[in-house]
């Protein structure tokens, strides 16, 4: 049988959608898999911030039309990118193993964070990033920026810019030239809920293909980064508010997490240890405390 991959036309979108059709590939010979390329609303719209098209979910629309009608089979997304909300008729397999979960700082000609000189202009297109970049250095100048990662990357050297910063995971997959790269901790940058994992998506009724796709899912990961979509569904965070979201891969978790207003800069970070068996009450009772206390900054 032959199975139809959707998926985004970007290099790193095409890049994770071959290497989900690769993988089932070799676990599946008996099978074959074709990528089928969908653009989308956010892919048309390269200007506007993110927040004012319509947040995440600008990325996705097309493609699960796509599943609904039985034009494609499965869908290949960033998870980063997907709405808590379930759409009826869909689901997603369970997560496979996720590249580096971090963001990093690509500089144009400084080497670190540190080193960048007083009132640097810093491209992002994310609130997420800005907030917290603005706390390591309050004298940089963060200035608003969409496109790809190779259009970012153009941007950055034809402009004043003096550094970007992007997800470790799409730089990873792509490997483009770009110069000094310093990752950012999560105590310095927490990433987006789900950054550097794969959301595959499929019809909810279609059990056969669940099965291929849930013998190579990853149990750690798979428990990591349903806890991130957990506190990110539980803040009621709207697409126009920054959330960050990081669950360790250890015995005792450590999670880190961030919620900030839309309209300030005002935000609230927390750091603390789960138990394994407790996990997603702690998280969820995280995200109600921290939603309390933003609303009273």
């Amino acid at each position: 049988m032959t199975y139809k991959i959707a998926t985004r036309g970007s290099k790193l979108a095409l890049a994770q959608a071959q290497q989900v059709a690769d993988a089932l590939a070799g676990a599946c010979p008996e099978h074959t898999f074709e990528l089928c390329i969908i653009k989308t609303q956010g892919d048309l719209n390269q200007h506007a911030p993110l927040h004012q098209i319509g947040g995440k979910g600008v990325f996705v629309r097309e493609i699960e039309q796509a599943l609904l009608n039985g034009s494609a089979d499965l869908a290949v997304h960033s998870m980063k990118d997907m709405p808590c909300e379930v759409t009826p008729g869909l689901s997603f397999s369970r997560v496979w193993k996720r590249e580096d979960p971090r963001d990093v700082l690509v500089l144009n000609g400084a080497g670190s964070l540190r080193e960048l000189p007083h009132g640097a202009q810093i491209g992002t297109g994310s609130l997420r990033r800005a907030y917290q970049l603005r706390a390591l250095r309050g004298d940089l100048e963060v200035c608003g920026i969409r496109g790809n990662i190779d259009t970012r990357l153009c941007k950055m050297r034809e402009t004043p810019f003096d550094g970007l910063v992007l997800a470790a995971a799409g730089l990873n997959r792509l490997s483009p030239e770009c110069g000094t790269v310093q990752p950012l901790s999560p105590q310095e940058m927490i990433p987006a809920p789900a950054q550097g994992a794969l959301a595959i998506q499929l019809r909810e009724n279609d059990s056969a293909l669940r099965a291929m796709l849930d013998a190579l899912s990853d149990e750690t990961d798979n428990f990591c980064v349903g806890l991130e979509r957990a506190f990110l569904a539980e803040t009621g965070a709207s697409c126009h508010e920054p959330v960050g979201a990081y669950c360790t891969a250890a015995q005792n978790p450590v999670f880190y997490a961030m919620l900030g207003k839309e309209t300030t800069e005002r935000f609230v970070k927390k750091q603390v240890v789960l138990n394994r068996e407790h996990a997603e009450t702690q998280v969820r009772a995280l995200a109600h405390a921290m939603r309390r206390e933003l609303e009273a900054l």
